[in-house]
């Protein structure tokens, strides 16, 4: 079977990115017969208006810029010595902090996320697996499939455990460092208080936050939860819109990082932009707006096609958060103005 957000059609996609829109106010609708030639149609998906951003609001610079090395990049991820990991293609490259290329895994079937352990342990999510290596590469296992309609999006390890982000199963599967499951976090679990996850695209990611708690992304809720490693419900922040301060279109944020202080920065898809919020959700500056990755903007041209595009984040050590646009297939690395 597929993943539960493979089995929107095209036309279920459209439906649900519709009522998405709907209730931030995009202009969307239906018109029986077409617009006289030469009129504009006012029900066109236009987004033209989000897509400048007022330059009080944006805290970051560009400092340097990579292309990826291999094709079709989909996540990043920092490891304990700065050095850089990105998912791509059927590979894992290292790019060490002075520039060049490090290590390379080459994998079985595509990387779709990453994580490194503070002792170098290398975790690679493949779509329905987790393979394990060692600081220089060497294959140490490789953890049994949890299910068959299994979608691994994001990854994070601590010492002791490690959190897999299954969009498949929407769900964030809690690992001992055996690879042993030994829990299932964000299922809808009304007696717990848990509202569920709501992935209609393959964008589910976890991170664990400096106040000892997970985060994770609910995209079709727009929003940003928080939970602890037993699975429980502890809050979330978020709003649907399109202005600066909320999270538009289906299904955003798509990927979430976090400062050493707390505060959580988010990608989104559509109107590609990375923003920085409070660790209570207040809506705080902009690293990159959407004018900044003209290539991502035009990746989703209308409401039955935005599940292309999108952006990924990390942030290293001195605070810089390194921006994957995996349209355009390079990484900027971003420093604070001033």
């Amino acid at each position: 079977m597929k993943p539960e957000f493979e089995l929107f059609d095209r036309r279920g996609f459209f439906g649900v990115v519709t009522k998405s829109a709907a209730l931030i106010g995009l202009a969307v609708g239906a018109k029986a017969g077409e617009p006289e030639q030469g009129t504009p149609n006012p029900f066109a998906y236009d987004i033209s208006r989000f897509q400048k951003t007022d330059p009080k609001l944006i805290a970051y610079e560009e400092v340097a810029r990579w292309p990826i090395p291999r094709k079709e990049a989909r996540r990043l991820a920092i490891g304990p010595d700065d050095q850089l990991y990105v998912c791509a293609g059927h590979y894992i490259n290292a790019l060490p902090p002075a520039g060049g290329r490090g290590l390379e895994l080459a994998l079985a079937g595509p990387a779709c996320c990453v994580a490194v352990a503070r002792d170098g342990t290398l975790f690679a999510g493949l779509r329905d697996h987790i393979e394990v290596f060692d600081s220089r590469g060497g294959r140490l296992a490789r953890w049994e499939t949890p299910d068959p309609k299994t979608w691994l999006t994001g990854l994070a390890a601590g010492d002791k455990d490690v959190f897999a982000a299954d969009a498949g199963k929407l769900a964030v599967l809690r690992y001992d460092r055996n690879g042993k499951i030994t829990g299932r976090i964000g299922r809808k679990d009304a007696d717990r208080n848990v509202p569920g996850f709501i992935v209609p695209s393959p964008f589910l990611d976890v991170i664990l936050h400096p106040d000892g708690l997970l985060r994770v992304n609910n995209p079709g809720r727009h929003q940003v939860e928080a939970y602890t490693f037993g699975g429980d419900f502890e809050g979330a922040w978020g709003k649907p819109s399109a202005a600066i301060g909320g999270f538009c279109g289906c299904c955003n944020p798509i990927a979430i990082a976090a400062l050493a202080d707390g505060r959580v920065v988010t990608c989104e898809k559509g109107i590609p932009r990375v923003k920085i919020y409070s660790a209570s959700g207040e809506f705080e500056s902009v690293v990159a707006g959407a004018e900044s990755f003209p290539e991502n903007a035009h990746a989703c041209t209308d409401l039955n096609d935005c599940i292309h595009g999108g952006l990924d984040a990390a942030v290293d050590s001195q605070g810089r958060i390194h921006i994957l646009d995996i349209v355009a297939s390079d990484v900027r690395v971003m420093k604070r103005k001033g």
